[in-house]
């Protein structure tokens, strides 16, 4: 089937929404010990259904929106660009849970992805930057995250998760 391009009689909208071929991969899983502490990079980490990852000192509500977080690795270069900075910000310092590659990740809200074999997330929202970003990044840190600020999800299924698993779309329900 011929790739359905924008003006086409038979694209629409939805269909372009749903062309998501590609898949991504986990560079990065990081925990919150506490609150207001740094956060620790591991390699592996289980995922809690319905809540978080274990180790994390958050605890969302059985079905909240916001139970793990997520920030695009790409961004991390831009976030340092607009700071002036020469190398990309730590993915640590903008305390989100994990971070991911190779897919644009607001292309998925409201969609569900897999990451490795068993771990299942449903995109929520987005995740605005916060005032915190002007302590951990300096002035103007605010402003550099805006629109890179990553993205909420629900956590679907549960399992162990390891940095370089693949992250794919899923139609699983």
């Amino acid at each position: 089937m011929p790739f359905p391009f924008f003006g086409d009689d038979k694209s629409t909208i939805a269909q372009l929404l749903n062309t998501l071929p590609q898949t991504g991969r986990l560079e990065w899983i990081g925990l919150r010990p506490a609150r207001r502490e740094a956060m620790l990079s591991v390699e592996e980490a289980t995922v809690e259904t319905d809540r978080h990852l274990a180790g994390d000192h958050a605890r969302p509500k059985a079905g909240g929106k916001r139970q793990i977080t997520l920030i695009q690795q790409e961004h991390l270069a831009a976030v340092s660009g607009f700071l002036g900075l020469s190398e990309p910000v730590a993915p640590g310092r903008l305390r989100r849970n994990l971070a991911v590659s190779g897919l644009n990740l607001l292309a998925l809200k409201n969609k569900r992805i897999a990451i490795g074999p068993e771990v299942v997330l449903e995109i929520s929202g987005e995740c605005h930057p916060c005032s915190r970003m002007e302590e951990e990044l300096g002035p103007g840190g605010y402003n550099a995250m805006r629109g890179h600020g990553g993205l909420t999800a629900r956590i679907i299924a549960g399992g162990l998760i390891r940095v370089g698993d693949e992250v794919r779309v899923t139609t699983a329900e």
